[in-house]
């Protein structure tokens, strides 16, 4: 029997994901789900080692449900909008980004 493993709840709108970059990194990541956005957290935590970002970390790991969750996780884009770690490129029509 094999049990299956949900990681992580995806969030509600199928569109309803962002990106993110540290400063420094050479690639952004796409946060698509409570999960991912809790492991960017901790990463960032681990790297920046700010107050503020370890009480944000606890507000994630805390969500116990969707609404709860959809506030932390936008808790985390104005956090990371504030430090200008929060990618804003708008893709095409054809769902491509646009490039430099």
């Amino acid at each position: 029997m094999v049990a299956s493993c949900n990681a992580g709840e995806k969030m509600s709108a199928p569109l309803d994901y962002f990106d993110a970059g540290l400063p420094g990194a050479t690639q952004v990541v796409r946060i698509t789900s409570l999960h991912e956005a809790k492991i960017f957290a901790r990463r960032w935590v681990i790297r920046d080692k700010e107050p503020a970002l370890k009480a944000l970390l606890r507000h994630l790991e805390k969500a116990n449900s969707s609404a709860t969750a959809d506030v932390a996780i936008e808790q985390l884009k104005h956090a990371l909008a504030r430090r200008g770690m929060l990618v804003t490129a708008n893709p095409r029509a054809d769902g491509s980004l646009p490039t430099p």
